[in-house]
Order: C-alpha cells, then sequence, then structure tokens
C-alpha cells in the first residue's frame, strides 16, 4: 500500500479511560470513541454498575475514596485521553502526557491546572470550616453536545498527528 493508504489506514494508539463513578456522558464517550475506533475503559467501584458494550471496557475497583483515580493513574500511558471531574486526577494525567477532559467538556491544561487545584484546596477548608456551597448544575443536553463536541476534536487532533 502507498504512504496515502498507510496514512489513511493508520489508527489512533491510545486509549480513553474514564472516571466512571459519577460520569453523565458514558454514552457519548462510547459513541464518539467507536466512530474513531480507540478503545474506552470505564473505572468504578463496585457500588456502581457500568455495562460493557462494543469497545467498552468496565473495569472495576474496591470502594475506598480514590480507589478508581488511583487505578487510573497508574493504568494510563501518554496520550491517552482522561475523562474526569478530578482536578486532582487531571493534573496526574497532564503530568503523565495524556490529555484530559472533564465530563463537561472543559479540557484542561498545564496553564490552568494550578489554579483549579488552589481552588480545590480553598474549597476543602472550607468545608472543614462548616461553609457548604451548592453543587455542580445538573448537566444539560447542551452540556452533552459541548462534551461530545470537545472529545471529538480532541481525537481529531490526535488522529492528525498519527504518524504511518
Amino acid at each position: 500500500m502507498g504512504r496515502i493508504g498507510d496514512i489513511l489506514t493508520a489508527k489512533i494508539k491510545c486509549h480513553i479511560v474514564v472516571d466512571g463513578d459519577a460520569c453523565p456522558v458514558k454514552q457519548e464517550i462510547a459513541v464518539t470513541a467507536r466512530r474513531f475506533s480507540i478503545p474506552v475503559i470505564m473505572v468504578s467501584s463496585y457500588d456502581h454498575f457500568i455495562r460493557e458494550e462494543e469497545g467498552v471496557t468496565a473495569v472495576q475497583v474496591d470502594r475506598s475514596d480514590q480507589s478508581a483515580d488511583i487505578y487510573i493513574a497508574n493504568h494510563i500511558s501518554r496520550g491517552d485521553v482522561v475523562v474526569t471531574q478530578d482536578y486532582g486526577l487531571a493534573a496526574l494525567a497532564l503530568a503523565k502526557g495524556c490529555y484530559a477532559i472533564s465530563n463537561r467538556g472543559l479540557q484542561y491544561g498545564d496553564h490552568d491546572i494550578e489554579l483549579m487545584l488552589d481552588r480545590r484546596h480553598h474549597q476543602a477548608k472550607a468545608r472543614r470550616m462548616g461553609k457548604h456551597s451548592k453543587g455542580p448544575k445538573p448537566i444539560t443536553a447542551e452540556d452533552k453536545i459541548f462534551f461530545q463536541h470537545n472529545l471529538t476534536r480532541i481525537l481529531e487532533g490526535l488522529q492528525e498527528n498519527v504518524q504511518p
């Protein structure tokens, strides 16, 4: 096959790894990943059942605090895409050369993760002092579309950088 054919058949060699316990966009991830022929690994505690389907592998970990995050951090590799709403896990993913995106489609980057971690620290400190804030707003259909669009952009960028 010629060089152009090789380029067209080159596949992205990465995984989409999902912090699946509270992920509201599992279906959007599975659909988008299938379009790019990228395997998905959904990691959750035994308290959450995740149904395996074509291209999606479910990994269950114990219900200890941070078990899913620790599993993910230990099993991701450079170039993987990590879907999480946890800033700490996103920071670990970025440090390992991965892409990180929130459940709402915000792509984490080196330029903003430090600020997010600092904000998380101050919010945790306020909670320990008895201050409570509202939780995140419920995810909307528009949020899901935004997420899927941004995940697609990341995967298209990876596809463009594939070397035959």
